[in-house]
């Protein structure tokens, strides 16, 4: 019987799924039998090696490294946020220079083993997820650049033949299945680092992905996404008390503010591990010494030092997920130096958004506007991902699209089976 792979890789957490030839969909577990793959890889030091090799691990097994470490180590995240900076070429991890997509391909390699745990060897014919825009694009040359570098990393993970659908159409055909008549749907796929749209009019008679792609309207995307909603979260719960807008005296007794770019980089959970640099300890050490609140620096130089972003994006993810299903929370993270505990409306979370969620309406306005649909005509809208559940992006499309039905499920791995699905066709 034939079968075939989709792959949907995300900033925060990846799913692969299996197609069969029968129409059936099987989603790979990893880990205590969770259908996602968090993108994330944990180097340390090898000690049992004399040549100084490092040991790196992904997924489910780096986060248990991270959280059980002895020793120093290094976490790397959202690795696909990256892929169209051209600044962005290679990092060192210890004594070690890796490439972007060396890195990316080393976690697709830990994944692929995961699942072929479960399914057998996987070949080498995939199709992979794409958003509409990858983050921190310009233009269709960024994004040109972005795909030819994915492309090579899965190159690395033995997949040399890669064909790659934008996310919301590979939802779209994971949602087509449930159809019993003609319905023009919006997809709206919500991922870590991107937000995607696709406008697409959906029959249940179509029995191909190339019919499926004559019915799609138009698509759309902005790098605005849920890790963009965690940074408001810890701009404002967490950064205050670790010294933002704090002042520290220089030698000659000028009082200057603490630089704000330090709290950028704890903002952005992709780049927090860049402040563990000689250079950034030592000036946050020396700004210690002469801050106002030497405290509050402390505090951050704990966490920076002892690599607790983990724990952190933790303590942040579930008071927002919390705000998803309550009025009001209260934020705790308390580890080594650093105790801080904040009572937080879902007003405020909506107010600290309101930029980023401005943003994706009017992302959804070009693309209505420039499919030359009205929001009056739209039968369903079709939410996916985990920021899908954030009360303040499904008011966008309660308020737009009020006559539409706003539908969702399997909220994680809708665009990997779409992705499967589209593999089995394109083997037959």
């Amino acid at each position: 019987m034939s079968k075939a792979f989709g792959l949907d890789f995300g900033t925060t957490n990846s799913a692969l799924a299996l197609a069969h030839g029968d129409g059936g969909v099987e989603v790979a577990r990893f880990g205590a039998g969770s259908t996602t793959f968090r993108s994330i890889l944990y180097f340390e030091q090898d000690e049992a090696s004399k040549s100084g090799k490092l040991r790196v691990v992904a997924g489910p097994e780096a986060i248990q490294g991270y959280l059980n470490a002895q020793a120093p180590g290094r976490l790397i995240q959202s690795t696909k946020s990256y892929l169209a900076s051209r600044l962005f070429n290679q990092t060192q991890i210890f004594d070690q220079t890796f490439s972007l997509e060396e890195l990316i391909g080393t976690m697709l390699r830990y994944l692929r083993k995961s699942a072929e745990d479960q399914f057998g060897d996987l070949g080498s014919k995939l199709v992979v997820g794409r958003p509409v825009h990858f983050s921190g694009t310009k233009d269709s040359k960024d994004d040109d650049f972005a795909v030819a570098r994915l492309r090579k990393a899965f190159g690395h993970a033995g997949f040399d033949e890669v064909q790659f659908l934008p996310e919301p159409v590979a939802a779209a055909y994971k949602y087509r299945q449930r159809l019993d008549h003609d319905e023009l749907v919006l997809i709206a796929d919500f991922g870590g680092g991107t937000s995607d749209f696709s406008l697409v009019k959906l029959q249940p008679t179509q029995t191909s992905i190339a019919e499926l792609g004559d019915q799609v309207i138009g698509n759309d995307g902005v790098g605005v996404a849920g890790d963009t909603f965690d940074s408001k979260l810890v701009r404002h719960l967490v950064a205050p008390m670790l010294g933002l807008g704090g002042q520290y005296k220089t030698e000659f007794g000028k009082l200057l503010p603490i630089p704000n770019w330090l709290y950028e980089h704890l903002e952005r959970w992709h780049y927090l591990s860049f402040l563990k640099t000689p250079k950034n300890m030592a000036l946050l050490k020396q700004m210690r010494f002469k801050a106002l609140a030497p405290e509050k620096l402390g505090a951050l130089i704990e966490l920076v030092d002892q690599d607790l972003g983990y724990r952190l994006y933790q303590a942040i993810e579930a008071v927002k997920c919390s705000l998803s299903e309550q009025t009001s929370s209260q934020f705790h993270f308390k580890e080594a130096a650093i105790d801080i505990e904040k009572f937080v409306e879902r007003g405020d979370f909506e107010h600290w958004i309101g930029a980023e969620v401005s943003a994706i309406t009017a992302c959804i306005d070009r693309l209505l506007d420039n499919s030359n649909i009205a929001s009056q005509e739209i039968d369903v809208v079709f939410m996916t991902g985990g920021s899908s559940f954030v009360p303040a992006i499904r008011g966008i499309f309660e308020n737009k699209f009020p006559k539409a039905s706003i539908r969702a499920g399997q909220e994680f791995t809708s665009v990997a089976e779409g992705l499967s699905l589209h593999a089995l066709e394109q083997l037959g």
